[in-house]
């Protein structure tokens, strides 16, 4: 296969490209995965079987976890080491996963603030996000996390009966994703057939051009943010272009918040399932929806806990801030993480009949388009990486008054310097227009929205959408 040949052209039978399928997950998968040093694959094949198992047998399976990752980082980790030495806590004499309660909340402030990096860690890989809390954050990943999160993913798409190697459409805005493509990534991404849109422009032009695309392409699944995904299919219904009739299994959304008339709007156009899922960089991928509608959590990896304004964790039914730990992570260790989102425990089980605990309401996750001055609708995040990775940028939020007036809020420490000003207002120019007057305020706190989560992009300008 040429690099330049069409993707919809690739094993157009049906026969062929089921083989060529099988051959992706058993082979070349997890050949990649093996030379990356990544055990994803026997992490995807004990998940598969742990989903099923009683309540009480994942309890106790997720008690051994955490004490040994605890453990680890109480001899590892400089800042848990002090930290248990000086509340008296001892991993190996924990009874119950309520003892985790005894360890203070992590705030991305502390992260930043303490080098929680393992003494003995393997090879790390840096990574940043905004999140949708505004508040940059540099932390580490090792392979123990990746392959924990590339494994969860891996059984939630099987749950809807998409494989590694099923062709994919992913509509991203990330720069990490799309500054990524080179030639090692291109056949990466061909030989699994997974093609990537860019999230970030969404004019009528570049519209119909990803309908064409996905035409071609015929995905069995999509992925993205469920606010471009329904930007899409909103224009393919109004222009008269039919996606529902290519044999898409599922769009699987995350990032932002789902709401409903998204879900049912990508649901109509696309023809499919949506499923979807909640985590972060940071966080990791915390929980998927099911087909039968159940938002499971990947329990075997992570605790999750709802916790009141007074510290206080709420049982389910009651809706209170997501923190998470992450039993994957004792290199670089999210333990009790304050996410920043709002959610409830659901008090049911699913009737799917995994014994997965299940998340029953996430609040507070958004992220807007904004529009530039000649008309082009783009996602807001095009904007916020210009901000988000500058020195000095504690937290910020865009505001778009009109399509001449854009304010960028920041809370900022003294790493940050005035030719900063310079970049922000020339990058924010090059993509909204020349014209457009940008006005940087430097501010002493950016407030919350009521749900308790920071709305880190707001457009008052209308973008002819429902979302």
């Amino acid at each position: 296969m040429r690099m330049n040949e069409p993707c919809g052209t690739w094993l157009a039978t049906p026969a062929k490209s089921m083989l060529w399928t099988r051959l992706v997950s058993r082979l070349i998968f997890p050949l990649h995965e093996r030379l990356k040093g990544h055990d994803s694959v026997a992490r995807l094949h004990a998940l598969e079987k742990s989903q099923w198992w009683p309540h009480a047998e994942l309890e106790r399976y997720r008690l051994v976890h955490l004490r040994d990752m605890l453990g680890y980082v109480g001899r590892h980790v400089p800042y848990y080491r002090t930290l248990f030495e000086k509340i008296g806590f001892d991993p190996a004499a924990m009874t119950s996963l309520a003892d985790l309660q005894r360890l203070p909340l992590l705030t991305k402030a502390l992260i930043r603030d303490n080098d929680l990096k393992s003494e003995v860690a393997g090879p790390l890989k840096r990574y940043n996000t905004g999140g949708s809390s505004g508040e940059p954050l540099i932390f580490h990943m090792g392979l123990e996390r990746i392959s924990h999160d590339v494994a969860a993913k891996w059984r939630a798409t099987r749950w809807w009966r998409v494989d590694i190697g099923d062709p994919e459409i992913v509509v991203w805005g990330s720069p990490i994703e799309l500054g990524a493509q080179d030639r090692i990534r291109l056949i990466r991404d061909k030989l699994l057939r997974t093609q990537l849109l860019p999230a970030f422009e969404m004019s009528p032009v570049r519209l119909d051009g990803f309908i064409r695309e996905i035409r071609a392409f015929r995905p069995r699944m999509l992925f993205g943010y469920p606010s471009a995904l329904a930007h899409i299919a909103r224009h393919a219904q109004a222009s008269g272009q039919r996606l529902d009739d290519l044999g898409i299994h599922v769009a699987f959304v995350t990032s932002e918040r789902l709401y409903d008339d998204q879900r049912d709007l990508i649901a109509s156009a696309f023809g499919c399932g949506v499923a979807n899922g909640y985590g972060g960089r940071d966080a990791g991928f915390i929980a998927h929806e099911c087909p039968y509608g159940g938002m499971h959590i990947s329990g075997e990896d992570i605790i999750v806990e709802i916790v009141g304004n007074d510290g206080r964790v709420l049982p389910a039914g009651e809706s209170g801030e997501i923190v998470i730990t992450h039993m994957g992570t004792r290199e670089f260790p999210f333990i009790r993480y304050r996410t920043g989102d709002v959610g409830v425990l659901d008090e049911e089980e699913c009737e799917c009949g995994r014994g997965l605990s299940m998340l029953k309401d996430i609040q507070g996750r958004t992220t807007d388009f904004v529009v530039a001055a000649d008309g082009t609708v783009m996602h807001g995040l095009a904007l916020v990486y210009i901000v988000r990775d500058l020195p000095g940028v504690k937290q910020l939020k865009i505001v778009q008054e009109s399509l001449d007036l854009t304010r960028v809020l920041l809370v900022t420490d003294e790493g940050f310097s005035v030719e900063s000003i310079s970049a922000i207002e020339q990058g924010f120019q090059a993509r909204l227009g020349q014209g457009v007057r940008v006005v940087v305020e430097r501010v002493d706190e950016i407030s919350a929205e009521r749900s308790g989560k920071f709305r880190y992009v707001v457009s008052r300008v209308p973008s002819n959408r429902a979302d």
